[in-house]
């Protein structure tokens, strides 16, 4: 049955969605070319009595489910992140519970998971408070069997004077990390709180001293995850890197090209837009293994034009789209999220998302998916 979805000029536009879903992706085991890791979404407690100041209310047995989920494809799950809504409704508290719970999950479902560990505790403080506030995290991921993903630092951000601090805030916390962690360059686009990171707002002498750290400490960094948006830039990274020492995407809007590589190396990924691309993703990568560059692409290509919109700026608010693509896949029975963030997008935002999903065959059930664009369009107003 035909929708009328609203267009960013207001009118609306006759869409007929579709009336079967693309083939079933069968559930895998782990990737041989690439290591992959899919951010994934928290799902809110709809029937908490909660205002969008309240610590996250987080309904448990859904958001355990959805990362059986990823792992049931194949994908390695980051957790805590800022698709997690890590400083936009997730506070450090909720954050704890939610590594410990889901490092348990990994270990009984066999899956792969790493875990934020950042200075959410904090909003400002001092160098010493910033290091304190990321050790009390790092252990939190230790203890719990992941492995630790280095977030970037809002109370660092603001409290470091230059390169020099950053240097010594992360040379501290490497120094001590019992197993290899990933290092995560998260651009202001993602957090405006970010504006300079690594000393700099000049992004090559960032760069090089991004590049200082590892150096020193090479056997102690995994990985980078790079969220910057440039693709050019990224490669000029990855190639500057350690032997030894990988880079993981966090490019939403140029992803395919990046994992795919080129004649001098690639990038594995670590992307939020592979929370609702799940099973699609993990089937380009399982035809990357292979060695088809182009049916990976081929499979993936489509996907950007949804990823961009999901993205687009502000960037931050890219979590309210792929929780609202987790309700219509059928994920979760509502679209309810931590700290009202559903409201952070407009509803012809929501109609493309929809229309573009739809038409990638994303929805398991577009029946489903259906019915429930158009209870959302009825509480707009939308009427048939």
């Amino acid at each position: 049955m035909t929708l009328h979805l609203p267009g960013a000029d207001g009118t609306l536009r006759a869409y007929e969605p579709r009336s079967e879903p693309r083939a079933a992706v069968a559930p895998g085991s782990a990737f041989t070319s690439r290591t992959v890791f899919s951010a994934a979404h928290v799902v809110a407690d709809p029937f908490a009595d909660v205002s969008p100041d309240s610590p996250a209310a987080v309904d448990w047995d859904a958001t355990l489910a959805f990362r059986r989920h990823l792992w049931s494809h194949g994908l390695g799950v980051a957790e805590a992140m800022d698709t997690a809504q890590r400083g936009m409704g997730l506070d450090w508290a909720g954050a704890a519970e939610l590594i410990r719970r889901s490092a348990a999950e990994a270990k009984a479902a066999g899956g792969r998971i790493a875990c934020g560990a950042g200075t959410d505790q904090l909003t400002a403080g001092t160098l010493a408070e910033v290091r304190a506030a990321y050790e009390e995290q790092l252990a939190v991921v230790e203890e719990s069997g992941a492995q630790a993903i280095l977030m970037a630092s809002r109370a660092l951000a603001a409290t470091a004077r230059g390169p020099e601090d950053y240097l010594d805030v992360y040379g501290h916390l490497l120094r001590q990390t019992t197993e290899p962690v990933i290092l995560h360059w998260l651009g202001p686009m993602f957090d405006p709180a970010l504006e300079g990171y690594w000393g700099s707002a000049d992004l090559d002498a960032a760069t090089d001293t991004f590049l200082e750290v590892i150096a020193a400490h090479p056997d102690k960094v995994d990985g980078i995850k790079v969220s910057l948006l440039d693709a050019r830039r990224e490669v000029d990274l990855r190639r500057r890197l350690p032997k030894g020492v990988r880079c993981y995407t966090g490019d939403d809007f140029h992803y395919p090209e990046l994992i795919a590589g080129d004649e001098q190396g690639f990038s594995h990924a670590l992307l939020g837009v592979f929370d609702p691309l799940g099973p699609l993703a993990a089937e380009a990568v399982r035809v990357l293994d292979t060695g088809d560059t182009d049916g990976f692409r081929a499979l993936l290509d489509p996907t950007v034009e949804l990823s961009r919109h999901l993205f687009r700026a502000p960037t931050r608010f890219y979590k309210t789209g792929v929780v609202f693509l987790a309700w219509l896949a059928g994920h979760q029975s509502h679209f309810t999220m931590v700290g009202g963030l559903q409201s952070a997008r407009s509803l012809p935002h929501f109609a493309r998302a929809y229309e573009l999903a739809d038409t990638l065959g994303l929805f398991p059930d577009p029946k489903l998916a259906e019915d429930r664009m158009r209870t959302l369009l009825h509480l707009y107003g939308v009427t048939p």
